[in-house]
């Protein structure tokens, strides 16, 4: 079976370390993470962002909804968490690329943000797993953008 993943891309006018912050700071973390909520509670995502440390995306109560680790890290450059949903009795097997990749790549005082999300062609319905996360991305994605470039032209 071919994999699913959600791949996109956005190109931020800021450095890889405020994109960085933007993304593990909870302060913003929190900001990008309701997007994921669906109407539903808000979510908040905690986590020391160490390699092999715990990420929860809990409830406004506290709840675990979706729990992982962080399997990838270089700081301001890549990091990997995986995901998965407390409420869901499967667990399939993972492979180094699953979960959530966020790739940063900086040039000229910009910064590429690569977001690459799956495998979902382990789960039931897959597909359409994979194009609702996509909608979900194409509104983070600019969130983190916002975000990034104000902390990078907010004075330090």
């Amino acid at each position: 079976m071919e994999k699913l993943f959600v791949d996109e891309s956005i190109v931020i006018n800021a450095s890889s370390a405020k994109v960085w912050e933007a993304l593990t700071n909870r302060i913003y973390s929190d900001k990008w993470a309701t997007e994921f909520s669906s109407g539903g509670p808000q979510f908040s995502i905690e986590s020391d962002w160490n390699l092999g440390s715990p990420v929860l995306w809990k409830g406004q109560d506290g709840t675990v909804i979706v729990e992982g680790n962080v399997t990838a890290l270089k700081p301001h450059k890549i990091l990997r968490f995986t995901v998965f949903d407390v409420r869901s009795s499967e667990r399939p097997a993972v492979t180094e690329e699953d979960g959530i990749t966020f790739k940063l790549s900086e040039q000229d005082g910009k910064t590429t943000l690569h977001i690459l999300q799956g495998d979902f062609s382990v789960m039931n319905d897959g597909e359409k797993y994979r194009d609702l996360s996509t909608e979900i991305w194409e509104k983070v994605l600019p969130k983190v953008k916002s975000m990034a470039e104000q902390i990078n032209n907010s004075i330090t």
